[in-house]
């Protein structure tokens, strides 16, 4: 889906996205990365949901957003608390939804200049 060019070209924003990636400024991702709005999104070593653990979630601990929206992939699925309890012991929440429904959350809440952190996992193909 192709999103609507906003006065908000100046922070990382999603452009466009379908199943299998993800456009940040019209920039083409096909991998697992992150995106805060005033930096360039960086790679996240996600290959899958399952592969979660409590160091992904150390690393965008270190961002210090104020949120974390995480794509989970095609389908909504939830983590085990223990695996983001460094970000709620900050009192940061995780908000878990599909890539599509995280794609446009993070975009509200950036334009609203929330320090916002989306998360999105793009499986590896299986061989």
């Amino acid at each position: 889906m192709k999103l609507h060019h906003t006065t908000t070209q100046q922070y990382q924003t999603v452009t466009s996205y379908d199943a299998d990636g993800v456009d940040i400024n019209m920039s083409h991702h096909t991998t697992s990365l992150l995106v805060m709005p005033e930096m360039a999104p960086i790679d996240w070593p996600v290959s899958a949901f399952e592969a979660l653990t409590t160091e992904h979630f150390d690393h965008i601990n270190s961002l210090q957003p104020d949120v974390v929206i995480l794509g989970t992939g095609l389908h909504q699925r939830f983590i085990h608390p223990r695996l983001s309890a460094s970000l709620t012991e900050r009192r940061i929440g995780v908000e878990c939804m599909d890539n599509k429904a995280a794609c446009r959350t993070y975009n509200i809440l950036m334009a609203e200049g929330r320090k916002v952190a989306l998360a999105l996992i793009f499986e590896a193909p299986a061989h």
